[in-house]
């Protein structure tokens, strides 16, 4: 804030690309970029977890988008199996941007024979660099057997240190609630990431309980 009561453009810049990195926003075009259309209808659609443990790997989402004050759908599905099965990923963010990364992320993973940390660098480094690219508004969690990674727009590839990741709209009450049930119970990955996104879903108005969940 300067003497004139404003804010300086470049603390209000690092404020929001912290919500956009928390998942407190799922539809990061809202945060930068706003082109025709964007201004349309404000979306949050989605809350995805990442589970690594007790020997097991596990991803879910819930299934609600909504558009304003309207749930325009209760059943999405926002979590794909990548090279053969052997991928789980997740996204949030805008649709259309989401499956533009995913199909460039596929032809990552087949160039690097499957390495996840390989191709998830180098489309990190893709995405933060091409000029057609960096206009795609979405975050990625993927997971293999070895690594849980989210990786963002900015060229951020992050690996978590206890094995949990989340995103979207109730990306922060999930991991909460994630982390509190791998802590203070013996559930399964499976059983944390439906567990945490349904007490997410009874906290985030735009998380409901049409819940789907991948595992390897």
């Amino acid at each position: 804030m300067n003497g004139k009561g404003r804010q300086e453009p470049g603390r209000a810049g690092e404020r929001m690309g912290f919500r956009a990195l928390c998942g407190w926003d799922s539809d990061l075009s809202l945060l930068r970029g706003r082109g025709p259309g964007r201004q349309a209808g404000r979306i949050r659609s989605t809350t995805i977890l990442g589970v690594r443990c007790r020997g097991g790997v596990a991803i879910g989402g819930d299934g609600q988008v909504t558009m304003n004050q309207v749930v325009m759908k209760a059943q999405a599905r926002k979590i794909r199996r990548l090279y053969g099965g052997a991928i789980l990923s997740g996204f949030a963010g805008a649709a259309a941007d989401a499956f533009a990364l995913y199909e460039k992320f596929e032809a990552k993973l087949e160039q690097y024979h499957g390495n996840l940390a390989r191709a998830a660098v180098e489309l990190a480094k893709d995405w933060r660099t091409d000029r057609i690219l960096r206009r795609l508004e979405a975050l990625l969690i993927a997971m293999d057997r070895d690594r849980s990674l989210l990786i963002s727009g900015t060229g951020d590839v992050i690996e978590p240190d206890d094995g949990v990741l989340a995103i979207g709209s109730g990306g922060p009450i999930a991991l909460s609630a994630a982390r509190a049930l791998m802590a203070h119970t013996t559930l399964g990955a499976r059983q944390v990431v439906e567990e945490a996104l349904r007490i997410t879903s009874e906290i985030c108005i735009y998380t409901n309980r049409q819940i789907t969940v991948e595992e390897l």
